[in-house]
């Protein structure tokens, strides 16, 4: 036997054990998903990769049985797929979405969530005491076009009917198509803007604040202020979350680009999107949502306790889904 089998030979010996180890996680993986690993054969898949990669690179370096290095290069290119690659169908993906994704990208953002839920109570406080003080105020904080007489000239009866009467069923329709729009729109900007170090983004929140302030004060200074809560909540408690959770967002990437820390700014915007990302994508279903209990339930639905239950019920679910405590996968932190 020569001299180079004898080292293709030992070499092989050496760290044979660990390529049939990959090989049959790969091959398993194959023909079942990567969802029928174990925790432990997860973990151990990246480990088995590299060493099998290293093994690669010494016997292509040292010229050694070219069937062995065309064994090791197969089994590379179909592990690296497991690794690194998409392991998982369409279905999957979705499903690792809505499961995991989506959630812990808002958990990320707890603390700028926090801030943006405070900015927009801020800027509601600030227009329902200015309103107060002088109902002038109002129509600097709401468009005419969209009081379409809600302001603070209206009487008790013309605001009720908004509320409820089926003969003002067109002017209500407006209204609500106006505001899901425009609180889409706002979504957007505040995430959008959130590059210029947050700011663009603090103040659409509280331009968004002060717009809903300045109508509560009208409503509850005709004492509709219960009515127009379950009016306004049935489809609010998703849509306003949307925008806080948009501009939290914002704000994560806007804080990354101010204080970047020891990244670059490119890197540390890089890394804050990926949260941001899938919070936004999310945003976007909810607003979806927020538009289907707009157009069809707060129409429909004429009672105030049912409307209040449909908004408490949301703000619960909601509530549970992004921040009820739920087992790591392991197989989610494997690729990060």
């Amino acid at each position: 036997m020569s001299e180079l089998q004898l080292k293709s030979q030992r070499f092989r010996t050496e760290r044979e054990r660990d390529w049939r180890q990959l090989e049959a996680l790969v091959t398993k993986a194959e023909k079942r998903s990567a969802g029928a690993l174990s925790n432990a054969e997860i973990l151990a898949m990246p480990v088995l990769y590299r060493s099998t990669l290293s093994a690669l690179s010494v016997a292509r370096e040292t010229s050694l049985d070219q069937g062995l290095i065309g064994y090791l290069e197969n089994l590379s290119a179909r592990a690296y797929f497991f690794v690194y690659g998409a392991r998982s169908t369409p279905l999957e993906q979705l499903n690792a979405f809505f499961s995991r994704d989506w959630p812990r990208g808002v958990q990320s953002i707890w603390r700028e969530t926090l801030v943006a839920l405070f900015v927009t109570a801020l800027g509601a406080v600030v227009a329902y005491v200015l309103v107060g003080a002088d109902s002038d105020w109002f129509f600097t904080f709401v468009d005419p076009g969209l009081a379409q007489g809600r302001d603070p000239t209206a009487t008790q009866a013309a605001l009720r009917a908004t509320l409820y009467d089926g003969a003002d069923a067109d002017g209500l329709s407006f209204f609500a198509t106006y505001l899901f729009t425009h609180n889409a729109e706002v979504a957007l900007l505040a995430f959008a803007l959130g590059f210029a170090f947050g700011v663009p983004t603090i103040v659409v929140l509280l331009s968004n604040g002060a717009m809903l302030g300045a109508m509560v004060h009208v409503f509850v200074s005709k004492g509709l202020g219960y009515e127009f809560g379950g009016w306004l909540l049935i489809h609010g408690v998703t849509e306003l979350f949307a925008i806080v959770l948009a501009g939290a967002a914002g704000l994560r990437i806007g804080w990354a680009v101010a204080f970047p820390g020891r990244q670059s700014r490119l890197e540390a915007m890089s890394g804050a999107g990926k949260a941001a990302g899938a919070v936004m994508m999310g945003v976007v279903i909810m607003l979806m949502l927020a538009g289907v209990l707009e157009g069809f339930g707060r129409q429909l639905i004429t009672s105030d306790t049912v409307r209040y239950a449909i908004a408490g019920g949301s703000a619960i679910l909601w509530g549970l889904y992004f921040y009820a405590p739920r087992p790591d996968r392991v197989l989610a932190r494997i690729g990060r």
